[in-house]
């Protein structure tokens, strides 16, 4: 399935509804796949301002493994710090960019921008982008899915096909009522958010590499950076005496002077005044039947940190590999089975982080300010404390009881060094191929041209004897040839064929798996997550895992693309 032509009798094999940042990325996502693609958007053209607008380094991975994260970085700024400020005084800078990732910087846009990049990106693979209907209904059957839509009184209904449909309508999504999949949202009560995007002048750094965050009494407020020399200030803070609509320009320079204790601070060229209230929630599921939940339309998100464009993103890439595996017969029904508690547990978990995180930073209270105020003096690095970087950037987002996790190793080593588990984002780490240093992530990710590839690695343990079990393992997974494997060897050279050998005698591959001393294979899902690790020796497990999760071999079934680039339409 390489180009843009549905099943027969289906407009397309996947309709994803909504073309806002997480529709769009959907809809890359399964044209860098091969999948046939249908976007629906009821509005005629993207949105004329910004509300998401950044991009953390776990989400900038899964972007780069679509081809889309270069595109989307040449229009965004790059942020390596973070400023802390707690009642007016300064905590330790924290070093946002200091993470094991190859794209360790923070990147800051605008939401206009980010959907006409990813909106040219997904014409240019082929995708079809029908605007200015609304969808009303959608009727599930065993074969498929029917989208009715409809364009304004008088016209009449039309109806739209596909094998799958994928929900990206936002979080005032029509679609998710009607799978019984509504959620009531919990409000925030007592609090106000009032924000600008403008041209900003004060006596901080005006270069866009760098944010502010201020602790004040009975609020918090941001400023960053958003594209074409714009920033945005925000001021999250108790509702007292605070007029209930969107603030005027003159209002937002006075709060921005006092709080940040720059008397010299100018705001000029508004783009955006806007004021907000805050509610939060989850949908208790992420799919039924043949249709499933992306973004907004899953969850109602709380603006701490930047999470949920990101948390989004996630679903899209997710959602993507699991429908072409399915669509090419590639997959048991595990896999697609495994998207709802993967993602919906991972919602559920960012959504209670958020609320208690929200509830700290605007519910403080004056003997929270005055120890936060002393701490600022004696703790230099309370920034980093109030807000963990780590998990800002979602390096951290795991799956451990995902129903693709399978553990075999055991034993009193595992419980010394028991290195990354399945479910677990799986780590880079250099090594050697061909003569050149390289890291690992390059034979992760669409390894040797497969987009929904399987990345096989089998590490030597640095021991002489597993040679011929490696062997072995290569040879167990040929039946499934979008299993590609890797050999990992810090002992001696063990000649696979056409099997890429990565050399790594320093150990930093066996290290960052917890695999030194011990011959293992870790087998790694399209997105980079871990699914399966065992013993060297025993491959039985190994095949009997890709019989549950892939079925029986499919035959003589060929890869989508010789090349490393995106399977695209011609």
């Amino acid at each position: 399935m390489t180009d843009a032509t549905a099943s027969p009798g289906y407009d397309a094999d996947v309709i994803v509804v909504g073309a806002g940042p997480i529709g769009l990325t959907t809809g890359c996502a399964l044209r860098h796949h091969g999948v046939s693609c249908l976007l629906l958007e009821r509005r005629q053209a993207e949105k004329a301002y910004s509300r998401a607008n950044n991009l953390w380094a776990r989400p900038q991975e899964l972007l780069a493994s679509i081809g889309l994260r270069d595109a989307l970085a040449a229009d965004a700024y790059a942020i390596h710090t973070i400023n802390f400020f707690v009642n007016g005084t300064p905590t330790a800078p924290i070093p946002i960019a200091d993470v094991a990732s190859p794209y360790p910087e923070v990147l800051y846009s605008a939401q206009n921008v980010i959907e006409r990049t990813l909106a040219e990106a997904f014409a240019a693979r082929g995708g079809r982008l029908e605007r200015g209907g609304t969808v009303v209904d959608v009727v599930p059957d065993e074969a498929g899915v029917t989208v009715i839509l409809a364009r304004g009184e008088g016209a009449p209904e039309e109806r739209r096909r596909c094998r799958y449909l994928v929900a990206a309508d936002g979080a005032r999504s029509t679609i998710r009522p009607l799978l019984g999949l509504d959620f009531e949202p919990e409000g925030l009560q007592g609090c106000m958010n009032r924000q600008v995007d403008a041209r900003l002048s004060w006596r901080r750094s005006p270069e866009p590499d760098q944010l502010w965050f201020f602790y004040y009494e009975r609020g918090f407020a941001g400023i960053l950076p958003v594209s074409g020399g714009y920033h945005r200030l925000f001021f999250l803070a108790d509702d007292t005496g605070v007029p209930d609509r969107d603030p005027t320009l003159d209002e937002m320079q006075a709060v921005a002077r006092e709080v940040t204790g720059d008397e010299t601070l100018t705001l000029s060229d508004p783009q955006w005044l806007t004021h907000s209230r805050f509610a939060y929630g989850v949908s208790p599921g992420y799919a039924r039947g043949r249709v499933v939940l992306a973004g907004d339309a899953g969850h109602l998100s709380l603006p701490i940190g930047g999470q949920g464009m990101n948390a989004g993103l996630h679903d899209a890439v997710e959602i993507a590999w699991r429908l072409a595996m399915t669509l090419r017969g590639q997959a048991a029904p595990v896999v697609l089975d495994s998207y709802d508690g993967e993602r919906g547990g991972e919602h559920a978990r960012l959504s209670a982080q958020q609320a208690r995180g929200f509830r700290w930073t605007v519910y403080r209270g004056p003997v929270a300010d005055t120890v936060l105020g002393l701490a600022a003096k004696a703790l230099p690095k309370l920034g980093s404390l109030l807000q963990g970087t780590d998990d800002m950037q979602q390096m951290g987002v795991a799956y451990p009881g995902s129903l693709l996790n399978e553990d075999r190793l055991s034993g009193l080593t595992q419980r010394l060094r028991p290195g990354p588990m399945p479910g677990e984002r799986a780590p880079d780490a250099q090594v050697t191929a061909g003569g050149r240093t390289t890291t690992l992530f390059p034979f992760l990710y669409n390894p040797d041209g497969w987009t929904t590839g399987w990345a096989l690695l089998c590490f030597d343990g640095r021991s002489p004897a597993p040679g011929a079990s490696l062997l072995e393992a290569v040879e167990a997974v040929a039946p499934w040839p979008w299993v590609r494997p890797r050999l990992v060897l810090a002992g001696p050279m063990v000649e696979g064929g056409d099997v890429p050998v990565l050399s790594d005698m320093d150990g930093r591959a066996h290290g960052a798996y917890g695999l030194e001393g011990r011959p293992a294979l870790v087998l790694i899902r399209p997105d980079g997550h871990i699914a399966f690790r065992g013993d060297a020796d025993r491959t039985g497990h190994l095949q009997a895992y890709c019989l549950r999760v892939f079925g029986a071999a499919p035959g003589d079934a060929g890869p989508v693309s010789g090349r490393t680039e995106p399977a695209l339409a011609t």
